[in-house]
């Protein structure tokens, strides 16, 4: 049987919680780890009707984008549908699980199924994090370099945007004397030993160090292995916010409106004017994302699709890109699809199910 925890790893292996942003609260909200999965439910929300579907499809795990529990509870007495969901899951043993801007901010998660649902190609993030990334630096005898770098690179060190296997090595000698204690692989005890070694960079994300330092270790020929690790300040290309790609021909603003209704059926779209030109290069962001607008804009969109804008924000396109008021619902409810066809292709010993509850809360009068 699976476990719980089981899912919790592969979902983390789609989106790792190290790349939510600090005010979000992904993870597993409420349940045990060690439980055993009988069924999961897919959903964009948790809220009581999720709870009760769940029940009655024998699912005692949810797996939400948003989470239920946003800021601290400090009482659970019922009184709003957030402390009467977290009530419901705990007497009926449901685990809740949400991957929120994490699946946001990885280059396959939210954006990326927006842009497809759209058509565009040459899919990028459009704002990269910087400061995720590890460099670490060690050295090895010439003739065993290859094979640490093959068990970093199988790791999944050493990728870089579209590029695989990437790392930098140089010559060398390498110099140590060993104690009466040690037990060298090369040399002996008490003589000053001089190897012909590599020194060899690698990259890789930051939140992967213990595992690439203990594959280093496992693997270098050394008993005391020398390396260190450098914090880097690049960007990121696999993992930031929002996406930006291009349409495989460019249209009419009214055109690519239309097919945006159609291809994310929605009922309605707030937009700003036109700026004059076919629309060939769009920017989206799932949920509220106003705060790359500039991004969009220097990035040369043409339209930016997205959700939750103000009234007063929609003046700051100032003509020179169509933004586009898909509505939050609208805009990551496919979000349910993505984690179904993730999970889909690693377990097949319990149900999975999406969920038919429409969590939306806004109603449209047509």
């Amino acid at each position: 049987m699976t476990k719980i925890k089981e899912v919790i790893a592969a979902l983390e292996t789609l989106a790792p919680p190290s790349y939510q942003e600090s005010y979000d609260n992904a993870g597993l909200l409420v349940g045990s780890p060690g439980d055993e999965v009988t069924g999961v439910l897919i959903a964009l929300d948790t809220t009581e009707a999720v709870i009760e579907e769940a029940l009655r499809r024998n699912c005692n795990l949810i797996v939400a984008h948003h989470p239920v529990i946003f800021k601290g509870l400090k009482q659970l007495t019922g009184k709003n549908y957030v402390e009467r969901t977290i009530i419901s899951a705990i007497r009926n043993h449901v685990a809740i699980y949400a991957a929120h801007t994490n699946l946001d901010h990885v280059h396959h998660g939210v954006n990326k199924m927006i842009a497809e649902k759209i058509g565009l190609q040459q899919v990028r993030v459009l704002d990269p994090k910087k400061g995720i990334l590890t460099k670490m630096t060690f050295f090895t005898p010439v003739d065993h370099t290859q094979a640490v770098l093959d068990a970093l690179y199988e790791a999944g060190a050493g990728r870089i945007g579209e590029y695989s296997e990437c790392s930098f090595s140089a010559a060398g000698t390498g110099t140590f004397t060993p104690s009466d204690q040690a037990n060298p692989a090369i040399g002996k005890a008490g003589k000053r030993e001089s190897v012909a070694e590599n020194r060899s960079e690698i990259m890789f994300p930051s939140h992967t160090t213990a595992k690439m330092v203990g594959v280093l270790k496992r693997v270098h020929p050394y008993e005391e292995v020398a390396y260190y690790l450098t914090s880097l300040e690049n960007e990121n290309q696999e993992v930031g916010a929002g996406a930006i790609g291009e349409l495989p021909e460019p249209v009419p603003a009214e055109r690519f409106l239309e097919m945006l209704k159609s291809n994310m059926n929605l009922q309605i779209i707030r937009h700003t004017e036109a700026p004059g030109r076919p629309v060939s290069r769009v920017a989206v962001c799932g949920g509220a994302g106003s705060f790359l607008l500039q991004a969009a804009l220097r990035a040369g969109a043409d339209a930016f699709v997205t959700a939750d804008y103000k009234y007063h924000e929609f003046f700051d396109a100032e003509g020179r890109a169509m933004i586009c008021d898909i509505g939050h619902y609208e805009s990551e409810v496919y979000t349910k699809d993505l984690l179904y066809n993730y999970l889909s292709e690693k377990f097949s010993n319990f149900a999975l199910c999406l969920s038919e509850v429409n969590t939306n809360p806004v109603r449209y009068f047509v």
